[in-house]
């Protein structure tokens, strides 16, 4: 049917029937796949958003002043990556150009955690954010001069009556400051009785901090290693009532990974708030310096060609391990196994978690490609995992387990109206991992775009320079 207006009045009638589109938004991502694992939302969506914060999720199409395209591609939270050590440029753009939009130093922590988020400020392409640590507290008591990682007595003396009060001081101060929680590297401080260790808990679960522990030990040989050191930071939080993150469970469990598995799944259906995380590769990576490098110092020769020396690739002896133990660095220690990594990455227990840092471009794979491996190794290739639990895993888990102590993290890892506009926008059918141990800062492939507080920081699969706007992600601060 057709109609006909004269003169000016059917120019007039025409434009109110059907007015020009008006920008409503800062940025619409239009007509994508979204998946937010907090509703169940599976289907295609308009997103609009304003002033960094999603406005709208739409079954319509909307208009923005900005439209990123979408259609045939996958819509998500942006990822939080709860134990990330690099964290400065060069570990941003990696992060960045792999999903991630926050990333938090939780393991080992910072030392001043007000000058850690004041250096920061304005300066981050993700956003970021800290526990306290009981490490940094440990090498300052100590007067220890390593670099991340304790190298002498502030990791293995043995704390005295009046040490252990100077180390609550520091942990309650950084608590003040809004530390994120209390990080530990039990494994790193081997001086660190059993009972340091539950005071520390108990000075956490004093503010409702969450305490994020690299557990005592594991063995290549024994595995009742791992379940005693499981088993000593689960008692230490049903104790003290601290709530407990165990971090990288595949690397501190290796052969025992079934029993760790086993032993946090109980924990958790007897109403302890115990959480842990995975990373999706089969060998770790340390300073050769450290406390926990000690097991090899009379291990058998077989074991040192486990051992990569990262400035050069090259593969350990005994004689180049003690060489470089003496000038310090970084190793990659290829200990566990392809079936023990996919036990931990696909139990429905684990979170997703690079633990990554690069330094002069050196470093291992996961800083850069841990997010896209398990998108196409684990979801597309090996099917174990579907879309929307992958997603679970490096969006809503992450937040759920943060956001008691910081009600910020309500509106991450969630794509709602209100929840920050913190987005990844990937193609499934493409995504995947490139990075190396030999070429460790290859960028994954198949983010087409990446949205930090809803400013671009990947637009068509490359890194948009000259753009900060990661945000401090932190616990309210406290009067002392």
């Amino acid at each position: 049917m057709s109609y006909r207006f004269p003169g000016c009045l059917g120019v007039l009638l025409l434009l109110s029937v059907a007015p020009p589109a008006v920008a409503q938004y800062d940025v619409v991502v239009a007509g994508g796949r979204v998946i937010d694992p907090e509703s169940g939302l599976d289907g295609v969506r308009w997103v609009g958003i304003r002033d960094g914060r999603i406005a709208a999720v739409s079954e319509r199409p909307l208009a923005g002043t900005t439209v990123l395209e979408a259609r045939g591609l996958v819509v998500a939270p942006g990822f939080i990556d709860l134990h990330a050590h690099g964290q400065d440029d060069e570990n941003y753009r990696v992060y960045a150009l792999d999903g991630v939009t926050t990333a938090l130093e939780l393991e080992v922590g910072v030392g001043d955690v007000e000058a850690w988020y004041a250096a920061r400020a304005g300066r981050a392409r993700v956003n970021y954010g800290a526990s306290v640590g009981h490490i940094p507290a440990r090498m300052r008591i100590f007067s220890d001069s390593g670099g991340l990682l304790p190298s002498g007595e502030g990791g293995r003396a043995v704390a005295t009556t009046a040490q252990l009060e100077a180390l609550r001081s520091r942990l309650r101060d950084g608590l003040r400051h809004g530390a994120l929680g209390v990080g530990f590297g039990i494994q790193y401080t081997p001086g660190a009785t059993r009972w340091e260790i539950l005071e520390m808990f108990r000075v956490a679960a004093e503010a409702g901090a969450p305490v994020f522990v690299h557990v005592r030990g594991f063995s290549t040989s024994n595995p009742d290693v791992s379940v005693e050191s499981f088993l000593e930071v689960i008692g230490a939080a049903a104790v003290s009532g601290a709530p407990l993150h165990i971090v990288h469970l595949n690397s501190m469990s290796l052969a025992a990974t079934p029993r760790t598995l086993r032993i946090v799944e109980e924990a958790r259906s007897r109403g302890l708030d115990v959480t842990t995380e995975a990373y999706p590769y089969s060998a770790g990576m340390t300073e050769i310096q450290s406390a926990l490098l000690d097991l090899f110092e009379n291990a058998p020769d077989s074991m040192y060609a486990k051992l990569q020396w990262v400035a050069t690739g090259e593969r350990l002896t005994r004689e180049t391990f003690r060489r470089f133990r003496r000038d310090g660095g970084f190793v990659i220690l290829h200990l566990n196994t392809p079936e023990m990594e996919a036990l931990a990455i696909e139990s429905p227990l684990t979170a997703i978690a690079s633990d990554g840092v690069i330094e002069s471009g050196k470093g291992h794979p996961r800083t850069a490609g841990t997010f896209a491996r398990v998108l196409g190794h684990y979801v597309r290739e090996r099917g174990k995992l579907t879309l929307m639990e992958a997603l679970r895993k490096m969006t809503l888990l992450p937040a759920q387990r943060l956001e008691q102590r910081a009600p910020a993290f309500r509106d991450k890892g969630r794509i709602r109206e209100g929840a920050d506009a913190d987005l990844v926008v990937f193609d499934p059918a493409s995504v995947r991992d490139r990075a190396t141990y030999s070429e460790p800062v290859r960028p994954s492939e198949g983010f087409r775009h990446v949205l930090v507080n809803g400013v671009s920081v990947v637009r068509d699969g490359l890194l948009v320079e000259g753009v900060f706007p990661g945000r401090p992600a932190r616990a309210p601060e406290r009067e002392p």
